[in-house]
């Protein structure tokens, strides 16, 4: 072949741009694709002519474009292994997922329908197809949660609340055994239900909780996991970001998902909990419990004192009830009450509950006693309201996803404010983490979006489900099988490439099985064993994301392997827990 002046141009491209990625060096692969998509813009399309005079480039483009080779209607069988083959390669050498998604994206097409889809009919066809579908899923409203929530959990890292929360908890809890692992269990559980995120959780917990677990003497390897596995809930627990890309991808109720993984989120805590407090209780070496001081709390003091502070929120919660429930009857659309028919008589009713509740509890308890209990426990309060305000928002039907993560973000807000935390530097800190990761997220989402659709365009989810069916196996083994692939590309890959990449291929083929369920409840099902999926990924080896967020704040002795090494136990735990979910499928309909 003659020589090419377009091959030369092309093939320097690629060169240049796969060693942009290697290198890490987004910036400048962003600047060249950048500067690459503008001389397109005057090279490719004739009708902006009437721009720069490009005709001689134009001309000649097309004449190097008719030398190329015009390979079209490749088979979905060849494809599909090329796309295998090629996203693992593509991977291995560095490249971003959000990249090499969108360069396979385009090999596809190239590859089923000739370069013409790209250059002569660029924009229409496969194209216009492409565009709207990533256009749809970026304009769609929920997405908005997305940045808000990562926004409210890169406040809560920055403030103040997380240690007070923390330093509450261990009030409470200092002397029983594995009561650090338990206060960092339990404080990873209400974050999770404040923001939905989980690399800003290790992180946090690395820097209160690790340091004076490792210095009571407790062991590593139970100090490493525990920080680990429970900062990852926020995968499983309502408001999970994963579930809200799950829902977005799949057309499927946010808040249908949300009310299904809140037994399942909840069962996978508890065993958690449940672990720490048994191998403790077996081998109390494992926890050493603290020196006791002077000042500390023996024999009932403390229970009582614990009783007396749920009593105060139990009653702070009835006169807020009452108060939201007389404004919603007198300036809204309420008509009736949360427990009586008239609502006016409903929030007297609370008050007066309210009231009495206040009055035994001084009563019995005693002032002072009380008023230790509030000191003991008020670090909780603000995560409370905050964790009422979004999950109260979504489940109560007050608002959406998107407007409980608003209110989120103002509530935690106003309690920085409240505490004189807030500075614009914080302010700053918060959006620039915002950014970066919400950044992330959109690139994948692109890159991920535009493969999976060029894939269902070249007819590659119709090929892999009638490849399955065909197969003639159990539908239990199918969904085996499936799991299996989830775990794999999980140690691999991000969850949000997954779910954008494997969704589309998947769902369909679960829809098609005979499961003894509806289709909706099906799509909920499938949806919460993805997440309980995502939970052991973040711990797998060799690139569980978990472990590299606790390496950035861990001492330097604690390696990599180390922490790998203290995730089996609860890695056996997640998989424990989802074949309760595989099995018992009721575990996600208890609410729905």
């Amino acid at each position: 072949m003659p020589f090419n002046p377009w091959f030369v141009f092309l093939l320097v491209s690629i060169a240049w741009f796969a060693y942009l990625s290697v290198r890490r060096a987004d910036l400048l692969a962003a600047i060249f694709l950048a500067l690459a998509f503008t001389i397109l813009i005057f090279v490719f399309p004739p009708e902006l002519a009437d721009g720069p005079n490009t005709e001689g480039i134009r001309d000649a483009f097309w004449q190097a474009f008719s030398t190329l080779p015009k390979v079209s209607g490749m088979d979905v069988a060849t494809l599909s292994i090329i796309l295998l083959i090629g996203i693992f390669l593509l991977l291995a050498i560095g490249m971003p997922l959000g990249f090499a998604s969108g360069f396979l994206a385009v090999l596809v097409l190239y590859l089923r329908f000739g370069p013409d889809v790209l250059f002569r009919s660029f924009g229409t066809g496969p194209f216009s197809v492409l565009s709207q579908r990533i256009y749809g899923l970026m304009t769609d409203y929920v997405i908005i949660s997305v940045p808000l929530f990562i926004f409210m959990a890169s406040l809560l890292e920055r403030s103040g609340l997380a240690r007070d929360m923390y330093n509450a908890l261990n009030v409470w809890l200092s002397r029983t055994r594995g009561g650090i692992a338990l206060v960092t269990a339990i404080m990873a559980i209400i974050m999770a239900a404040m923001s939905g995120i989980i690399g800003g959780e290790v992180v946090l917990l690395g820097l209160i909780a690790l340091p004076q677990m490792l210095r009571l003497g407790y062991n590593q390897n139970l100090a490493i996991g525990t920080i680990c596995a429970s900062g990852s809930l926020g995968t499983m627990i309502p408001p999970s970001i994963v579930l809200i890309i799950y829902g977005l991808v799949t057309e499927t109720s946010i808040q249908a998902l949300f009310t299904a993984a809140f037994v399942p989120g909840f069962i996978l805590a508890a065993c958690y909990l449940i672990y720490i407090v048994v191998r403790t209780q077996l081998n109390p070496s494992l926890a050493p419990l603290p020196p006791e001081q002077e000042g500390d709390l023996v024999g009932w003091a403390k229970p009582v004192r614990f009783l007396a502070f749920l009593v105060i929120l139990v009653a702070g919660a009835a006169a807020v009830a009452a108060v939201l429930v007389f404004l919603q009857s007198t300036f809204g659309a309420r008509s009736t009450g949360l427990f009586l028919p008239d609502p006016r008589t409903d929030a007297i009713a609370l008050v007066g509950a309210a009231a009495i509740l206040m009055a035994l509890v001084f009563a019995v308890i005693g002032p002072g006693r009380v008023r230790e209990a509030w000191e003991m426990g008020k670090g909780l309060v603000a995560p409370l309201i905050v964790v009422f305000v979004v999950l109260g928002s979504i489940y109560g039907g007050v608002t959406g996803i998107t407007e409980a993560a608003g209110m989120g973000v103002v509530a935690v807000l106003v309690f920085i404010v409240l505490r004189g935390e807030f500075t614009w530097r914080l302010f700053y800190q918060s959006l620039q983490r915002t950014f970066k990761s919400t950044g992330t997220i959109l690139m994948v989402t692109i890159g991920a979006t535009a493969l999976a659709g060029a894939y269902s365009i070249a007819g590659g989810p119709a090929y892999v489900a009638n490849l399955i069916t065909g197969a003639d196996l159990a539908p239990f083994i199918v969904i085996l099988i499936m799991m299996g692939i989830f775990l794999v590309l999980g140690a691999l890959m991000d969850w949000v490439g997954i779910v954008l990449l494997v969704m589309p291929v998947f769902l369909p083929i679960i829809l098609k099985l005979d499961l003894g369920m509806t289709a909706t409840e099906a799509r909920i099902w499938f949806g919460i064993l993805f997440c309980v999926n995502m939970q052991v990924s973040f711990l797998s080896p060799p690139f569980g994301p978990a472990a590299f967020y606790l390496k950035s704040v861990a001492p330097p002795h604690i390696t990599l392997p180390d922490i790998f090494k203290g995730f089996l136990p609860f890695i056996g735990l997640q998989l424990f827990v989802l074949m309760l979910v595989l099995i018992f499928p009721q575990l996600t309909q208890v609410f729905l």
